[in-house]
């Protein structure tokens, strides 16, 4: 069927919404193809809607050729199964809650994992019926504090997550590479650029996890990459441990004054002046051991002080530190978290006092204190020395000084090794595009989905998790192809083939137009018709450009003459075309 414009349900703006930031939002609200409703709420026109539906049918394509069965499940769902696997509470301030008159807590699903192990659990009973691949293509909601950017970071938003059930680690390993291909073969016919970061699961849980990134400046994540092949996101990424260094003719820790020191900067340059290195080299900020003090609030759980000792010339990344500490709530602690521990002299914490231990768990103060991986045996430290206005210098750990443990929560930088000997890193800044998470048993333990094995044994099942935002998706593949007069979609995801206009007044022209539309439409094209009359050429053509259907073809005054022009939206060129040949170009 042709689509004609003269009665389809359209209205294109010429001026940027006001609340638009990047080019995606402008255009597709312009363009008529979404429209606000709330913060972060979007409604779909039929425009839309067909690119939508046609970016869901190559993902449901290649589901289907991963061996994965399409299901359906509501967004709203029960409090319980989120409560059992503690979700209810992980997932804090993002998940939107509801009761019913009844008074039974509900929830807006940001996931499905529960609802799919619990369909499982209610129709597998055997290894024989395993392995299974199922998948959704389902709206989710995610109360985000400060939704922006149209589509790319929303509340509502569609997404196709996927999961596998396998009775064996083995098979698990088996189906997550089985979707890990699919996402690169939908990735690659939708002509996006990719990265496979290995990234944190977060509040998903589970071992492996691996994120597919677009590379691209205005990317919200930060990763990194060496050119031997290692790539993760900043969050993931592992220090390399150094090796421990023998300490045996290391000087004596010594004390010294430090007025007036309250950066590493001027830390470091009194102590060059005051107490010089015998080797001659001059103290750095990488020779100054910073201990960094944080409030750790788990969920449901208390607040508590960590002290992190690192070297000066770093500081703490949040987001790292977030994952060392298993989600929890992770903040910089404040004047009334010291008031309360009035061991830790601010300014001047270290991890000994006149040689006794004041930091870590068997020290006085009894807060935990752990350490930057390059903090091994054997290295040496300027650092507090528990005393205002005073420092202590040649402190070597594993003589001097302990800790609790690890905690890898320093910044990453351009140079830092790649944890699988690579060669150094750099980093750069992507937009995640698809996730997948090795779940492992989290869900089924938490749910009871377990089945027989061939001998008869109850057995937990093993699960992977798989997602791709859909709507995320067409706002980047909008932010990637548009110029400055509208968008220029790729013709996989296209709304039509062929955007047809009919220009000027005679009626001549729009009979010829009229033919050339039913002859392109059976030539096997998805026809977008504009046959409104009295409307300007002006206003066709700026329409053409806005709405980004890849190829235009223009019928005006050169019709009578057997004539058209094709416009290539992708390449910007204008051909004139014969109209008897037009209909070739889009033929199957």
């Amino acid at each position: 069927m042709i689509t004609r414009l003269s009665n389809y349900f359209l209205k294109t703006l010429r001026e940027d919404p006001a609340d638009a930031e990047v080019a995606s939002h402008k255009l597709l609200v312009r363009a008529g193809y979404i429209r606000r409703q709330s913060p972060g709420v979007f409604g779909w026109l039929p425009l839309g809607l067909r690119v939508k539906g046609k970016l869901e049918q190559i993902i449901r394509e290649e589901m289907a050729a991963a061996g994965a069965h399409e299901v359906h499940f509501p967004a709203l769902l029960p409090r319980d199964p989120y409560e059992a696997t503690g979700r209810w509470d992980e997932y804090g301030e993002t998940m939107f809650r509801l009761q019913d008159r009844h008074g039974a807590d509900h929830l807006l699903a940001p996931t499905h994992e529960e609802a799919f192990t619990l369909m499982v659990k209610d129709i597998v009973s055997s290894y024989k019926d395993l392995p299974l691949q199922l998948f959704q293509i389902q709206d989710k909601y995610r109360d985000e504090a400060r939704p922006r950017a149209g589509l790319l970071r929303g509340r509502e938003f569609t997404m196709k997550d996927a999961y596998s059930f396998d009775v064996t680690d083995e098979g698990l390993a088996a189906s997550y590479q089985k979707q890990r291909d699919a996402y690169e073969r939908i990735f690659t016919r939708l002509g996006l650029e990719y990265v496979i970061v290995s990234a944190d699961a977060g509040a998903m849980g589970g071992s492996r996890s691996e994120e597919f990134l677009l590379p691209t400046p205005i990317g919200e994540d930060t990763f990194v990459r060496s050119a031997g092949g290692y790539a993760a996101n900043v969050e993931a990424y592992e220090t390399p441990v150094p090796e421990a260094i023998d300490f045996t003719n290391a000087p004596a820790a010594a004390v010294f004054d430090s007025p007036n020191t309250p950066t590493i900067e001027t830390l470091v340059a009194h102590a060059n002046a005051v107490i010089p290195r015998a080797d001659g080299r001059p103290w750095e900020a990488a020779d100054t051991l910073k201990n960094v003090v944080l409030a750790i609030t788990p969920i449901g759980g208390e607040r508590e002080l960590v002290v992190v000792g690192m070297p000066g010339d770093r500081d703490a990344d949040m987001k790292r530190a977030e994952v060392v500490f298993g989600g929890a709530d992770v903040e910089p602690a404040t004047a009334a978290d010291f008031e309360k521990h009035p061991g830790l002299v601010r300014g001047y914490i270290g991890p000994v006092l006149g040689g006794q231990a004041v930091l870590g768990t068997e020290g006085s103060t009894g807060v935990r204190y752990l350490l930057d991986p390059r903090v091994v045996s054997g290295t040496e430290w300027i650092t507090g020395a528990n005393e205002s206005e005073k420092h202590v210098a040649h402190l070597v750990m594993g003589r001097d000084f302990s800790a609790d443990g690890v905690a890898d929560i320093a910044s990453v930088r351009d140079g830092d090794p790649a944890p699988d000997g690579s060669g150094p890193i750099e980093a750069a800044r992507g937009m995640e595009i698809g996730h997948v998470f090795q779940l492992g048993r989290k869900y089924a333990e938490a749910l009871g989905l377990k089945v027989l094995d061939e001998n008869g044994k109850l057995v937990t099942v093993t699960m992977g998790s798989y997602g791709i935002g859909v709507t995320r998706i067409m706002a980047i593949l909008a932010e990637l192809h548009h110029d400055d007069r509208g968008l220029i979609w790729p013709e996989a995801i296209a709304p039509f083939d062929v955007h047809l206009v009919a220009t000027g007044r005679d009626a001549a022209v729009f009979e010829i137009a009229e033919t050339l539309a039913g002859e392109l439409e059976a030539a096997g094209a998805d026809v977008l018709f504009d046959d409104r009359p009295k409307v300007s050429p002006g206003v066709k053509f700026g329409d053409a450009e806005l709405l980004g259907v890849p190829r235009v073809v223009v019928v005006g005054r050169d019709a009578a003459e057997g004539f058209a022009e094709v416009w290539n939206r992708a390449d910007g060129t204008k051909e004139k075309v014969a109209i008897a040949d037009i209909p070739g170009l889009f033929s199957a």
